[in-house]
């Protein structure tokens, strides 16, 4: 990075920081801090949840997963655009009607106390999680940039984010957001164009999109009904679906965003609006991982993106083993170059017989790219085991530093951080609304000020966001970020969504069955969690959202029959 890239970064962020600070400073009432006055607009409504959602994973590991496995993650998001739709519907006129600061609010007035009491705090656990790793991934991007201490940079991304968000509270995530999503949308546009722009003279879009076609990248719908298989059309509508009721509808960082709209109208139309978007959004984002390997077909690659990686194992007793490999990898790529430009011509030059089937050569040389980079990252683990070796959330990060022209290298890295900022500083502020109004002020018996309780949840949102950063210290890569956040939503949202559609559907079922019930699924749930993760169960994590909501809502009913009777309904 040279001065106009450092220039380019810090007038993104300390604009967007100081002006948020300025323009929220001064909220007199916990309805302002944390509800944002109920002023919002459907417009801001909508990017606030798109930007929520939207975190700096969203933009390293969705272009890594686009990079590596192609277009089918997007079925992941299927469900979302019915989701929205059920939500307008039934979550928003009840949240509004009983004026409630934290969606949690309402489960009292359905159940009881420790019914409320329970869900916050799964949200609690679950969210303070999540916010650890999105301060934990720009960590990793600057660290690899700068060469700093991955420590140092969680520490100063976390006060970054906390000092507006404890400053201005919703308001304040909800302005910044506005201009992050900008940030956004105009750094992915030029990074799109510029990757296009790069590709040889004779390979146009369409080139770009067949090349990625026979490399197996754009094979966008599954309808398999294989339970292991991550990404189909099944899991995106019926796990996912699970999942986005869950996340949008119960999880406190979303519904305080759309809470903050003027009324139930404008929350409504703000949802909508994300979920026309999001969809397209993220095909996008897919879709620029993807042009990055048609990028890399024609220009060499390393055969680990993470730097570090590579440095540890040039640096070991492996290194004329894995100089070997490389030599071998750079081989594979001039041959994967000749295959491109041959299928852009013609793509009957580019098929080949096996065993009496086509098949095209540029796919034959991904699966030997796919293989040497297998052995590469054996090399690495036996070389440095406390590396991390698995690079696709490094793939985006090294093709902007290596290719695009400085002063954008700058907007790139500021549009990772915003999103970084923007979905962190939702995750604090619901966080410390969440403990303030659920659990502090709820269960503490003294009288206090409005200006008492707005300085209280200030101060939970200091915690939390001391906590998060603790956790980004802590961290470590998993197969893919934007999996282990999806994982850890995983395990909670089913369970908290059935406890919802119960309180919503369910009328006979009371207090007592429900609460017992939410233990013993949560149990469950992690233990099943357990056995998917050690492959002792063929199932994708995404089901997890399905089984949850299914056997809570299950054994609650079952219990208020078996029981119910001896509890007493006031």
């Amino acid at each position: 990075m040279e001065i106009l890239d450092w220039a380019v970064l810090a007038f993104t962020l300390i604009f967007i920081v100081v002006y948020g600070t300025y323009k929220t400073q001064g909220s007199k009432n916990a309805e302002d801090y944390i509800r944002g006055g109920n002023t919002s607009k459907w417009w801001t409504v909508g990017l606030s949840v798109m930007a929520t959602q939207a975190s700096a994973i969203t933009f390293l590991s969705t272009t890594g997963q686009g990079f590596y496995s192609g277009m089918g993650f997007v079925q992941f998001y299927f469900g979302l655009p019915i989701a929205m739709v059920i939500i307008c519907l039934v979550f928003i006129p009840i949240y509004h009607r009983l004026k409630v600061f934290t969606a949690y609010e309402y489960l009292e007035t359905r159940f009881d106390l420790k019914t409320r009491s329970l869900a916050a705090i799964l949200f609690l656990i679950q969210r303070s999680l999540a916010a650890g790793i999105t301060i934990y991934a720009p960590a990793i991007i600057l660290s690899a940039v700068l060469g700093w201490n991955l420590t140092v940079l969680n520490i100063i991304i976390g006060i970054v984010v906390i000092v507006y968000t404890v400053s201005g509270g919703t308001k304040a995530v909800s302005i910044t957001q506005k201009q992050q999503m900008a940030v956004i949308f105009a750094g992915m546009a030029i990074a799109f164009y510029l990757i296009l722009d790069k590709l040889p003279d004779a390979i146009s879009f369409t080139d770009a999109l067949s090349i990625a076609g026979a490399g197996e990248k754009m094979n966008l719908l599954d309808f398999s009904f294989d339970l292991n298989n991550r990404y189909t059309v099944w899991t995106g509508l019926l796990g996912g679906t699970f999942l986005m009721l869950s996340y949008f509808g119960t999880d406190q960082s979303q519904v305080q965003r759309y809470l903050s709209g003027k009324n139930v109208k404008e929350m409504q139309m703000g949802l909508l609006f994300n979920g026309a978007l999001k969809i397209p959004m993220q095909f996008f984002i897919l879709l620029v991982g993807v042009m990055v390997f048609v990028f890399y077909q024609f220009n060499n690659s390393p055969i680990n993106f993470n730097p570090a990686a590579t440095y540890a194992v040039e640096n070991s007793i492996y290194k004329d083993e894995f100089e070997s490999l490389n030599k071998q990898l750079q081989n594979n790529q001039e041959n994967q170059k000749t295959a491109a430009f041959n299928y852009a011509k013609d793509p009957l030059l580019d098929i080949y017989s096996s065993d009496g089937i086509q098949k095209s050569y540029i796919e034959t040389y991904a699966v030997k790219d796919k293989e040497l980079r297998s052995v590469g990252k054996d090399l690495i683990a036996r070389a440095a085991p406390e590396v991390e070796n698995n690079d696709k959330d490094y793939v985006f990060i090294h093709f902007i530093l290596n290719n695009l022209p400085h002063g954008l290298i700058g907007l790139l890295l500021a549009v990772i951080l915003s999103a970084a900022m923007s979905s962190t500083a939702s995750e604090l502020n619901a966080l410390g609304a969440t403990t303030a109004v659920d659990l502090y002020k709820r269960n503490y018996k003294g009288v206090m000020t409005e200006d008492h309780y707005v300085k209280s949840t200030k101060g939970f949102t200091l915690m939390w966001g001391v906590l998060a950063i603790i956790v980004a210290c802590t961290a470590s890569l998993f197969e893919n970020l934007i999996q282990l956040v999806n994982i850890i939503g995983s395990i909670f949202y089913g369970n908290i969504l059935g406890i919802f559609l119960l309180s919503f559907f369910i009328k006979f079922v009371q207090s007592n069955a429900v609460f017992m019930a939410a233990l013993v699924t949560q149990a469950i749930i992690i233990g099943l969690y357990a056995c998917i993760h050690y492959e002792t169960i063929p199932l994708s994590y995404l089901w997890l959202n399905v089984i949850g909501c299914g056997i809570v809502m299950f054994l609650a009913i079952v219990l208020e029959v078996s029981f119910g009777k001896k509890e007493k309904i006031v």
